[in-house]
């Protein structure tokens, strides 16, 4: 049923305790108990629904009267998940048309974007379908007015796992990054398609790191390439891709001091200690001084943790030394 989703109330709007064809129906009140401490001041028009609806619950009908029901209650409070669930039930017993049903969780979802309930609704709708054609360019929408939207990212990763849509993925996660280097949500992407796709092996880790490279030195404080570069390394290790320790040494030798390049390199100095390379006691130093670096000046509101990794490196290694 592809009702047109709005706001407010249709000027010829009729309650249901009004309407003829529902003088079957006996409404069931909210019931808040005896004691209700605060009482919720319902419009007239939402206790008149919902009363039905809960009626409705009691009767298990399902039929297209039941099917309009839904929709106002939905309008009228769209995070209603109880209600989508019903919705659900009576599109499957009336076997609706399921793209109409498309088009009006489409339209809802542009109202209502960041509601878990009609992302969930439009998940199922579109499982029925059996047809994503419509999901990649519609979250791509969404995500065009808010990059970061994280409904519309889960249900975009749905759609390209579900349906195995990868290609093309990583070009578009690329553009995203090119407009907006800060934005974390295209990082977390970036990194959930190599990992299902190519797979973290030796040579894409190293083109990996070339290209998060280049696009730190566009913005060397911006954590966003900095926490996809920390990923990308664990798969192996610091060691395995001293392109890695050189970038970050060129960077601080430049006076940078970024606290994400800082905590990298106490990371890369931790690995050195724990692989007891004979350079130990110039790594630890290293360490230190980095730590004593982010505590204060460079990540002062984190001092207290860069105080306590420091001590920590300090006689975890000192001894060993």
């Amino acid at each position: 049923m592809a009702e047109s989703s709005s706001d407010s109330e249709p000027e010829d709007y009729i309650l249901y305790r009004d309407r003829d064809e529902w003088n079957d129906v006996v409404p069931v009140e909210q019931d808040d108990g005896p004691s209700s401490i605060v009482s919720i001041a319902y419009t007239e028009q939402f206790k008149d629904v919902y009363d039905y609806f809960r009626a409705i619950l009691r009767t298990g009908e399902k039929s297209r009267r039941v099917l309009a029901l839904t929709f106002d209650a939905i309008r009228m409070n769209p995070a209603n998940y109880t209600v989508w669930h019903y919705r659900r039930l009576v599109l499957k017993e009336l076997d609706a048309d399921l793209n109409a049903e498309l088009d009006y969780i489409t339209k809802t979802i542009k109202s209502h974007p960041k509601n878990y309930q009609v992302w969930y609704h439009r998940q199922v709708i579109v499982k029925w379908l059996a047809d994503p054609s419509q999901e990649l360019q519609f979250t791509a929408f969404i995500l065009s007015k808010d990059s970061k939207n994280y409904h519309a990212w889960q249900h975009r990763q749905w759609v390209i796992q579900h349906f195995s849509l990868w290609e093309g993925e990583l070009a578009y996660v690329d553009k995203l990054i090119q407009d907006d280097i800060r934005n974390n949500s295209a990082w977390n992407q970036r990194y959930f398609v190599v990992a299902n796709t190519t797979e973290f092996s030796t040579e894409v880790i190293s083109q990996e790191i070339k290209y998060t490279i280049g696009v730190i030195s566009k913005a060397k404080n911006n954590e966003s390439p900095w926490n996809y570069l920390r990923g990308v390394v664990s798969f192996n290790s610091y060691a395995d891709n001293p392109s890695v320790l050189e970038y970050c040494n060129s960077l601080y030798e430049n006076k940078c001091r970024s606290p994400h390049l800082l905590s990298m390199l106490v990371d890369i100095c931790e690995e050195s200690l724990k692989l007891n390379q004979s350079s130990d006691q110039i790594n630890l130093d290293k360490a230190l001084k980095y730590c004593a670096e982010l505590a204060m000046e460079y990540d002062t509101i984190r001092c207290a943790y860069w105080i306590f990794v420091g001590d920590n490196l300090e006689s975890k290694y000192r001894s060993a030394s």
